[in-house]
């Protein structure tokens, strides 16, 4: 249950944008926040019995938003795992069990554009509802493709559904997919308008613009904003010309992107975590030294077009791409903040503006999450160090002082869920090389 908690002189950074406040009290009651002011003034509005923590030397901060976390994927190592491996029963009791690393790593909310077998809104509601810990979630159902697929390429089917995808392959069949993700409760509909072709190299567009706008006004219609993984130039600007409220990526983006971006009011989600992860560290986990060169070119060529669309006002959102061995849940949701600074060039309190008051776009509570203010939801962080000195500190859990999500503080000193591994969840290969008879001879001379 939500309880009173008065958090007493800490430096308070509010999500705004706005320089630290020193010696500042915040009060919530329940699920709000009812006072913000200087120590030692909020006398009465304090409730009775009001649980005291002590931020003297800590910052007082907004809970983080991942605006891009696949829940329901469980730290898949391939698509074939995440296809084919994770029916939808076994996939909403481990997300279940992964919700509350969330919490523990400073995530008070997160959007998960796609999930597996459509299961999204029940496991948003379950948790709504109490019944389970976990951060708020805003979610879609499937990710809409094309026939030519998305990331998976030839594991996608020229029709029907698998795992996170629902494909679509006329603009009738498009209409009718988002009225029925809309049907069983999609807060996002989302559009894989890019995808992998093994014959050709990177992403081609996959979907044209009357495509997507045809998914675009039938979701407005119905109050549904739309997000959209575009993974390269024209992509990033068709989709926005069509409508797409949040575009993933944006990839190698354009001036005519850019462009079509500050016309239409589109806001962005680069996601680089996932890219930045395998190309600084890949090499720990065995990823090929090619895959590491090609996602750190790609994160090269779209920082520059990333901080333009930045200092001209367009809504940049930190996500993290959770959900895979690269980005396992619990880890790396604050990293997309240390990239923002490295290669965007923000300070850290910008950054910090990025993953909580710009993040709360993604779940539709713009006035209601990532800023520390009265009236607004109680997801609170107390952390031991200064962020906005180094941004990198929000990545150590050992930070955190309090995380306070939806008026509850969380209790930090459990331990962290680990579990054994789940007979067929894993891809069993006959071998890591092939065994021709010259290799066995040769082993035996």
């Amino acid at each position: 249950m939500a309880v009173a908690v008065h958090i007493t002189n800490g430096v308070l950074v509010d999500g705004t944008g706005a320089p630290p406040v020193p010696a500042t009290d915040v009060v919530v009651d329940g699920d709000r926040i009812v006072a913000v002011g200087p120590t030692g003034t909020l006398g009465d509005r304090v409730p009775d019995g009001a649980e005291v923590i002590d931020a003297s030397g800590s910052t007082i901060m907004p809970g983080l938003i991942d605006a891009h976390c696949h829940i329901t994927f469980d730290d898949v190592q391939s698509n074939d795992e995440l296809f084919f491996h994770r029916p939808p029963t076994t996939a909403a009791m481990l997300t279940l069990f992964n919700l509350p690393k969330l919490l523990l790593a400073g995530v008070t909310s997160f959007m998960d554009p796609d999930t597996v077998m459509g299961i999204g809104p029940e496991i948003r509601d379950v948790v709504g509802s109490g019944a389970f810990p976990g951060p708020r979630i805003s979610t879609g159902v499937q990710a809409m493709l094309t026939s030519v697929g998305g990331t998976a390429g030839r594991l996608i089917p020229d029709g029907g559904q698998v795992g996170y995808a629902a494909v679509v392959n006329t603009i009738d069949e498009m209409v009718i997919e988002t009225r029925r993700q809309i049907k069983y409760g999609a807060d996002w509909i989302k559009i894989h308008a890019t995808g992998s072709i093994p014959t050709r190299s990177g992403e081609l567009q996959v979907w044209t613009r009357d495509e997507m706008k045809a998914v675009c006004d039938t979701a407005h219609d119905l109050g549904v904003p739309v997000t959209a993984h575009c993974r390269n130039a024209s992509s990033t600007r068709d989709a926005a010309l069509a409508g797409v409220d949040l575009i993933l990526h944006a990839s190698f983006m354009d001036d005519d992107g850019l462009q079509a971006i500050l016309d239409t009011g589109s806001a962005i989600c680069p996601t680089f975590t996932f890219l930045a992860n395998l190309a600084d560290h890949g090499e720990q986990v065995g990823a090929g030294v090619g895959m590491q060169d090609v996602f750190r070119g790609e994160i090269k060529a779209t920082a520059a077009m990333m901080r333009r669309a930045y200092d001209e006002g367009v809504a940049i959102l930190c996500g993290s791409e959770s959900g895979f061995a690269l980005t396992p849940y619990g880890h790396w949701h604050a990293r997309e903040m240390e990239v923002f600074v490295a290669e965007l060039g923000l300070t850290p309190l910008e950054a910090i503006t990025c993953a909580t008051r710009n993040n709360a776009i993604a779940m539709r509570m713009e006035d209601e999450l990532g800023v520390v203010a009265e009236g607004r939801r109680a997801d609170v962080l107390v952390v031991q160090r200064d962020p906005t000195a180094d941004v990198t500190v929000l990545q150590d859990r050992s930070n955190l002082a309090a995380v306070i999500s939806r008026g509850v503080p969380v209790d930090l000193s459990r331990p962290w869920p680990e579990r054994r591994p789940i007979a067929g969840e894993k891809v069993a290969n006959w071998a890591a090389d092939i065994l021709t008879r010259d290799r066995v001879a040769g082993a035996g001379s």
